[in-house]
């Protein structure tokens, strides 16, 4: 157990973040310095020695990827960094990741986080992850980790997100030949281009791309399987194809005025701040520059296209959402250990903008020059299982930038889903079986494309246990590799 009495002398304190006005300058991590594992590393070890070491660590049940996440407390308290990365590693591929994007249920499961008025809140486990990592990256920990021979079967990842990334490296590790495949021009999915630099700079991506390239990992980047590269041909060239191509259909909005320019889903719009933040040249580049925005969804993903549109000078934000705004405490009907609905205050919310809570767009009103200039809202209440608009509450918000970030509906059916014939399941995902086999011999699914939208931590840990049910099938059943869940498993909810 790490401090006894930590839990109760021990206040509950996150990473400081440096001030909007300098932040909102720039495109770097909000936090000071080398990031925020370097920021945390004054108040780690208390903070990790708040930890109480349950004897039912309910931590494990929010996270599918199994931390251990009492026993890299304990050893962080005891100032242990490199047994404290070999625990993290050892069931979280790419903890840099998780400790900067996700969201932290193991922490609304914390056993801290029952009564915070009386605990002072969970422990910040995410932090503590982060800050392992961040040292052992600092302190050379991190090294590749080269297969001792080969077994001569070549592996097809299609898809560079965390779910691929994660069923690479495992499959890599155990000594299969494996190549990623990618259609944009750089590896890592939405971690390079849907991630805003100001959450995780990409130099955080590229030295994890660079390990693994290390190990053995073969990236082909700016190839479209399906188009370039054919199902057909890739059933040919490997002994297994896992399909990691995440959900990409973005849900839309069908309202009057939906044609106006000026309206664009948030994954036109953030890839090209991406890549303007790194000096690449964009044509016609989507910018908030001078504009009155309005972002469609409340979610992480609006609340990136929040800071983004700060960054380029945009003249406000407004950041719209049908459902009523949540309480700061958990409600009644979401209890201890599920994910509560929560009002977060993200950086991107401390540096300014406007959220409106129960509404809905009815129109978008155009200019002479069939450009957006405004969008009509009315209040809405949930009554009878749907939205109902509230008389006499119709306003008129003005919009020369309008932002979708309403979140992903499945992977893009026909062409290579087609190609190889795999089955849907009734909401339009790959359908898979438990060792995450589609249909097709030698065929896998991992990560969004067979789940459905989800968390990175999901993500990572679908491609953990794919990787497995890949390594048996080549090895007749036999596999050293750990499965952490199943296909059918899901977040911990009411």
């Amino acid at each position: 157990m790490a401090d006894p009495k930590g839990f109760l002398t021990t206040p509950r304190e996150g990473a400081q973040r440096r001030p909007v006005e300098e932040r909102l300058g720039d495109w770097n991590e909000v936090y000071p310095g080398d990031g925020i594992g370097r920021a945390l590393l004054p108040i780690i070890t208390k903070q990790a020695g708040r930890c109480m070491d349950c004897g039912i660590p309910f931590c494990h049940q929010g996270c599918p990827l199994g931390n251990l996440i009492p026993e890299w407390n304990d050893l962080v308290w005891r100032d242990d960094w490199r047994a404290a990365i070999e625990r993290l590693h050892a069931t979280n591929n790419f903890p840099e990741f998780t400790g900067r994007l996700c969201p932290a249920p193991c922490e609304t499961a914390c056993v801290l986080a029952i009564n915070e008025n009386v605990s002072g809140g969970a422990v910040t486990i995410k932090n503590v992850e982060v800050s392992i990592i961040d040292r052992a990256w600092s302190e050379g920990w991190v090294r590749p980790q080269p297969p001792d021979w080969l077994t001569g079967h070549r592996i097809a990842v299609v898809g560079s997100g965390p779910s691929g990334l994660a069923t690479a490296q495992q499959l890599t590790r155990a000594g299969h030949t494996v190549a990623v495949y990618e259609r944009a021009d750089k590896i890592g999915g939405l971690l390079r281009y849907g991630i805003p630099e100001f959450k995780m700079e990409k130099r955080v991506l590229d030295r994890r791309l660079d390990q693994m390239s290390r190990e053995g990992t073969i990236f082909r980047a700016g190839v479209n399987v399906g188009v370039e590269v054919t199902g057909h041909d890739l059933r040919a060239r490997y002994d297994a194809v896992v399909l990691a191509t995440g959900s990409t259909i973005p849900r839309d909005l069908k309202m009057p005025g939906r044609e106006l320019a000026g309206i664009h889903q948030a994954m036109d719009y953030l890839p090209q701040a991406n890549r303007t933040a790194h000096g690449e040249e964009v044509p016609e580049q989507i910018t908030a520059e001078g504009k009155h925005v309005v972002i469609i969804g409340g979610g992480d993903t609006g609340a990136d296209c929040l800071g983004t549109a700060h960054r380029q000078g945009a003249a406000s934000v407004v950041q719209l959402e049908i459902m009523p705004q949540p309480t700061e405490s958990r409600p009644l009907h979401q209890p201890w250990p599920t994910y509560p609905m929560l009002y977060r205050v993200s950086s991107a919310h401390e540096e300014g903008g406007e959220r409106k809570y129960a509404v809905s767009t009815t129109e978008f009103v155009g200019d002479d020059q069939g450009h957006v200039r405004a969008l009509k809202l009315v209040e809405v209440i949930f009554k009878d299982g749907r939205f109902e608009p509230v008389p006499d509450t119709e306003v008129e918000i003005p919009a020369d930038l309008v932002l979708f970030a309403m979140g992903f509906v499945g992977p893009e059916p026909g062409g290579l889903l087609e190609q190889l014939g795999v089955e849907l399941d009734e909401r339009g995902n790959i359908k898979r079986d438990p060792s995450y086999a589609t249909n097709v011999e030698g065929v896998f699914v991992a990560g969004d494309a067979g789940r459905g939208q989800s968390l990175i931590v999901w993500a990572i840990a679908e491609g953990r246990a794919c990787a497995a049910g890949v390594d048996a099938w080549l090895r007749d059943g036999r596999t050293a590799l750990p499965s952490p869940i199943l296909p059918t498993e899901r977040p911990l909810v009411v």
